[in-house]
């Protein structure tokens, strides 16, 4: 299927620029396309997700990407879709954002596939050396102000203020495609649809520096739609933050139960956009999510697809054990790290490694209200360690009732838990 179709069936374009003239392109050329991630976090979250992906789809048509790490534009900050202006950040702490950006970058990309192999890029190495002079004689004079005030990006910020460096943006953004476009032969920049001002403004540049009297300078753009979910809140926020890519700030069980728990009005839309499931995998699991919802199919295999791509096979699995040990109560087939993971966000408490009566760790844990209430919930069978019932008021938590020595796990009823850790 051509990848301008695919997309299309996927809901995965917004705009392009020349629907026309880029069909053309990519069917007559490897094309080379560049998309621009800014660190600003030590870790891509998941709405970079789908234009991180969009690379990915044009690499597996036979297309050549650049990921464009933003170390230069990461030190100015984007106005794009923002209502006030964005904290800067040390050089330092941007530099080390980058690297961390771009090795998760090269686990979803492929860096070495060939002629169509993917290819990092920081703009801080042209950025950094190109002089106020420079930026104003040969960049800024092709940019009318009256030209970039119609932009959406400055336009919508007018009223509370912008400042001259957020103003810039734009064009140190249109310089990035004119670098690539004589660097590496890039003539497709891809975005979220916020980005559909710099990247025409990126167009005009080229457009402008290298035509000539014989031929126009051609390049294009094409945007992904915002992602929103079906109850109308941001898509990749939570009551938690954001889902990040990094497996320390987002575990990989996290991760999971993320895409397992999409709304049934969201699955669909959110495999196409995110899997590489074919058309009719896709059209298969739509069919069987309206006989039989209550299996979760389309759930299940939407974050298997995820999670096995950001952290690969054995952390689907890490993540797939939780679940079913948490869904059963067996907690004892889980091992430290999986405690860790699978119980993050629970209440927790810390003892020293010695023996301790079970109503005394209650009370102090603040599981039982009292020492009274504690011993009602033992006889009454409300409470159990590491998955097991347990009614006797004399009983010891001790060494035996430590995973991997370091934790144990108190359950209070059906759904109430609690991490208690040694020591």
């Amino acid at each position: 299927m051509d990848i301008l179709e695919d997309l299309s069936q996927r809901g995965l374009i917004q705009q392009t620029t020349d629907d026309e003239g880029l069909k053309k392109h990519l069917q007559a050329n490897i094309v080379t396309l560049y998309c621009g991630f800014d660190p600003t976090a030590d870790s891509l979250h998941i709405g970079h997700l789908v234009p991180a992906m969009m690379l990915k789809r044009f690499q597996r048509a036979g297309h050549r990407p650049i990921a464009l790490i933003g170390g230069g534009t990461g030190l100015i900050g984007d106005p794009s879709g923002r209502s006030s202006e964005r904290s800067l950040n040390e050089l330092s702490v941007v530099q080390g954002y980058s690297e961390k950006i771009k090795h998760q970058l090269a686990n979803i990309l492929e860096f070495d596939q060939g002629e169509n192999a993917a290819v990092a890029r920081n703009n801080y190495e042209w950025l950094s050396t190109t002089t106020i002079i420079e930026l104003l004689r040969d960049t800024g004079k092709h940019f009318s102000i009256n030209y970039m005030l119609a932009k959406d990006s400055v336009e919508s910020r007018l009223e509370n203020g912008i400042s001259f460096t957020e103003f810039s943006y734009m064009i140190l953004q249109s310089l990035d495609f004119l670098k690539l476009y004589e660097k590496e032969g890039c003539t497709l920049q891809i975005g979220g649809s916020d980005q559909w001002g710099n990247i025409t403004a990126g167009m005009e540049l080229i457009r402008r520096t290298k035509s000539d009297r014989e031929e126009e300078a051609k390049a294009f753009g094409l945007t992904v739609p915002l992602i929103t979910k079906a109850d109308g809140t941001k898509f990749g926020k939570t009551s938690g933050g954001a889902i990040w890519l990094d497996g320390k700030k987002t575990t990989p069980y996290e991760f999971y139960q993320f895409w397992i728990n999409t709304d049934d009005r969201d699955v669909i839309k959110f495999i196409k956009y995110f899997t590489f499931l074919s058309h009719s995998e896709i059209d298969e699991l739509h069919t069987e999510m309206e006989t039989a919802p209550e299996k979760r199919v389309a759930h299940r295999r939407l974050a298997e697809e995820m999670t096995e791509l950001i952290h690969g096979k054995e952390a689907l699995l890490q993540a797939q054990k939780i679940t079913e040990a948490l869904f059963s109560g067996d907690i004892q087939t889980l091992n430290g790290e999986e405690i860790e993971q699978g119980f993050k966000d629970v209440p927790s408490i810390t003892f020293p490694r010695e023996e301790k009566g079970l109503i005394d760790v209650l009370v102090e844990a603040k599981i039982s209200p009292s020492k009274r209430q504690a011993r009602e919930d033992i006889q009454n069978g409300a409470v159990y360690i590491n998955g097991d019932r347990k009614t006797e008021l004399a009983y010891v938590i001790s060494e035996e009732n430590r995973i991997d020595d370091k934790f144990t796990i108190i359950r209070r009823g059906k759904k109430k838990y609690f991490l208690v850790r040694f020591s």
